[in-house]
């Protein structure tokens, strides 16, 4: 028996993987976020699958149905929203696994800045303007962020910033970011993306809190801060460049050679 922790994707039931996909068809028991997984996802599932919503669980329960999934010799999809690689809540569940005795395997998704900008048609890493993004968040009730890490801190770098779980605290986000980024520098909300209710912001920093607010907007986005959010007159990269094609002709004639 083994437990699949599986990235259901940002949002859209068809944006979930190939293999996900595959590994909910196989999987006897599913446990998921019924908050934030959408039910079209949920037909993958076997027609006879156990299926346990986790939306208001705690870990002991959660662990609990695996255990007893276990005890039935089920595979278990663990289904997560975006990638598991972050913000997911998977490093309690892998630990609390392992001490058990439980194996486990994960399944990447489509993370929620990816999809985010997607949405806004925009690569986030332009040539000469910047090949950096720093994902990162802010301090909530539940979740401190660690020496080093708070958002004024981060921002001292300068790099694109994409920031999850922030939108609630929009006014103060601005307000550690307007020192290092400058009022004018681009930014972009996206809420719910590749949802049917995705909303889009485009401003500039100075603008971001209040366009935020008067949107509405308060969970389920992504904040992007940076210079490429509006790159324009950068140069071509070297990948699809002519003095590349010439070399790599070159290298491929002296390799037949």
């Amino acid at each position: 028996m083994t437990v699949h922790f599986i990235g259901a994707g940002p949002g859209a039931a068809d944006l979930i993987t190939l293999r996900g996909a595959q590994t909910l068809a196989r999987c006897q028991t599913c446990l998921y976020a019924g908050s934030l997984v959408p039910d079209e996802m949920l037909e993958h599932c076997p027609p006879d699958a156990v299926m346990i919503d986790t939306a208001r669980m705690p870990l002991d329960e959660i662990i609990g149905h695996i255990r007893t999934a276990d005890d039935a010799g089920h595979d278990v999809a663990r289904l997560h929203s975006g990638d598991p690689s972050l913000y997911s809540a998977v490093a309690e569940q892998i630990r609390a696994l392992d001490a058990v005795g439980i194996g486990h395997t994960v399944v990447p998704g489509v993370p929620a800045f990816s999809a985010a900008a997607a949405a806004l048609g925009r690569e986030l890493t332009v040539p000469g303007i910047g090949q950096s993004l720093l994902i990162t968040r802010v301090s909530t009730l539940s979740t401190d962020m660690p020496a080093g890490e708070t958002l004024a801190e981060l921002a001292a770098t300068g790099v694109t910033l994409a920031l999850h779980l922030a939108a609630h605290r929009i006014d103060q986000v601005q307000a550690d970011l307007l020192e290092h980024y400058g009022p004018q520098c681009p930014c972009a909300v996206v809420a719910f993306a590749s949802r049917d209710n995705e909303q889009i912001i485009r401003c500039t920093l100075d603008r971001l809190a209040s366009e935020t607010t008067s949107a509405g907007i308060v969970r389920t986005a992504v904040i992007f801060v940076g210079p490429v959010l509006a790159a324009s007159g950068f140069p071509d990269s070297y990948l699809y460049s002519q003095a590349r094609m010439t070399k790599v002709a070159g290298e491929n004639g002296s390799a037949r050679a």
